[in-house]
């Protein structure tokens, strides 16, 4: 048995692996109060170092083993070096909290990072990207991926526990955060069900790899299980497998949605950090991705429903209301 603490559980990957824990035979999750963002890192360190404590003492009366998932992350892929850099300064916070704690403990555990394809191989040569490519981020958020993965690791070398690295395709899916703009699937919904256009600043041939939310919460749940057994410090890559072009998604669009999504093609300087070809192909426990179920059109008519009962509730987020939808790959 294994009790999860997600952090980051209110998000739309923290809320499919929560959905899955409690789906799944042998895994249950922790209660935790929420991590407040606001505190300096000595303050989130203290924090962290208290819920962690909860949590290994929960597993130790259960006698069960823990598991922490990272699924938090307020950056997008146009965010500033600087938003980062205080970013990385609340994970090490955090991370710091939770060795401390560790330290009073001898259950037995395990961390996960859920980290990004996209910005760590934007710039890769020779797609499709493996496990075994060199990372080449472009970007400020590439770079801050590829720091937070050496914290998790290096964390849990100190602590004596396994890790995984979950490098993670074009997530997509019910409960995307339609502020942000990044999803590029979600945004192409809501200018399907609104008035409002999606501005697309990449070209309709840029290849992608679209991943489920649920499959890939699935998927993260299963290699956590067999880290359990193999240990050692893990990078995966998660993904479908499947390269689409945004030219072939926005004809999915119009054959699930018996209509044609409002696209309005332009540029941006931000098109700069977006990668034409990020193909990928998990090497690593590729055995585990034969389990995935979710094809584009089904994820696609997921997702169109999901953002139309949004729209019905009224709770569509303010920050998109006015104007046009800008929408990155």
């Amino acid at each position: 048995m294994t009790v999860a603490w997600v952090i980051g559980a209110r998000g739309m990957l923290g809320s499919a692996i929560t959905r899955a824990i409690n789906a799944r035979p042998g895994w249950s999750t922790h209660s935790s109060e929420s991590i407040d963002w606001t505190l300096s890192p000595d303050e989130l360190s203290s924090a962290s170092e208290r819920m962690a404590t909860a949590l290994f003492d929960e597993a130790a009366r259960a006698g069960e083993s823990w598991s922490i998932i990272w699924a938090a992350g307020a950056g997008a892929t146009s965010s500033s070096a600087e938003v980062f850099a205080g970013e990385l300064r609340q994970l090490e916070g955090v991370l710091d909290g939770i060795e401390k704690a560790s330290s009073a403990s001898r259950t037995p555990g395990q961390l996960f990072y859920a980290s990004s394809a996209g910005g760590v191989y934007a710039a890769s040569e020779w797609p499709p990207f493996t496990e075994a490519t060199v990372p080449a981020p472009i970007s400020p958020y590439g770079d801050f991926k590829l720091a937070a993965e050496k914290a998790f690791h290096s964390t849990a070398k100190r602590m004596g526990i396994p890790s995984l690295d979950g490098r993670i395709a074009n997530l997509y899916g019910p409960g995307q955060r339609l502020e942000k703009l990044q999803g590029i699937i979600s945004h192409i919904a809501l200018a399907r069900l609104t008035e409002r256009p999606a501005s697309i600043y990449v070209p309709l041939d840029t290849l992608r790899d679209y991943i489920f939310v649920d499959d890939c919460a699935a998927l993260i749940l299963t290699a956590l299980d067999r880290l359990t057994v193999e240990g050692g410090q893990v990078t995966k890559i998660l993904c479908s497998g499947q390269a689409t072009t945004i030219a072939t998604l926005l004809g999915l669009f119009r054959a699930v949605t018996h209509g044609r999504p409002r696209v309005v093609l332009g540029s941006s300087s931000a098109s700069a950090l977006q990668a034409h070809d990020l193909r990928l192909r998990s090497t690593v426990w590729p055995d585990l991705d034969r389990a995935q179920s979710t094809g584009l059109p089904a994820g696609i008519s997921a997702t169109v429903s999901d953002i139309l009962a949004t729209i019905q509730r009224g709770t569509t987020s303010p920050a998109v209301q006015p104007g046009s939808v800008r929408t990155r790959s």
